[in-house]
């Protein structure tokens, strides 16, 4: 049994469009495009959100909510539950480096923050940025620490980094 030898399905398969082959064809001298107009011109189309002229529903409707203030720096939290550090082995120390080694986590150098769903089986000390209660509670209950390391610096300015200082007479200062 080869490809060829299945048979068509009854209607499956449709001869394409010709247009422009002249009235005989059955799609008329104007290719089924209609007398003059903006469709029946080459390179024809509105762009997305263009409403005939008027103005868009995006320009009409008000600008309001949450924007976020750009304060400078943008701080990286990443999470992880209790339940992933069943795999590591009794009574070791854990790291932000060694949770990244085993892919509990992304990037190390992030701020680690521990929370506590799932049960722990395991005696371990746990060292995070940052743990909730639950967590704390349950490695406790197993026997283990969780020590809270520094905090992490923020990775990337946003904004401007200094605030621009302005003279009485009102020219930008830039000698800081």
């Amino acid at each position: 049994m080869n490809i060829t030898a299945i048979p068509a399905v009854p209607g499956a398969r449709k001869r394409r469009k010709r247009v422009g082959r002249g009235i005989g064809s059955g799609h008329g001298k104007t290719s089924t495009r209609g007398q003059k107009g903006q469709r029946a011109r080459t390179g024809s189309g509105k762009r997305p959100g263009f409403e005939g002229g008027r103005t868009p529903l995006i320009r009409r409707l008000p600008k309001r909510g949450f924007r976020r203030k750009a304060t400078g720096r943008v701080l990286i939290r990443e999470t992880f539950n209790l339940e992933r550090l069943n795999q590591f082995t009794d009574g070791q120390r854990i790291t932000p480096e060694e949770l990244e080694n085993v892919g509990v986590i992304k990037d190390a150098a992030h701020e680690i923050k521990l929370l506590g769903d799932g049960v722990l089986t395991k005696r371990l000390t746990v060292a995070v940025h940052k743990a909730s209660a639950s967590a704390k509670a349950k490695v406790a209950k197993a026997g283990g620490t969780v020590e809270l390391i520094p905090p992490v610096q923020p990775v990337r300015p946003v904004g401007p980094v200094a605030p621009v200082q302005r003279s009485s007479t009102g020219q930008t200062d830039l000698t800081g």
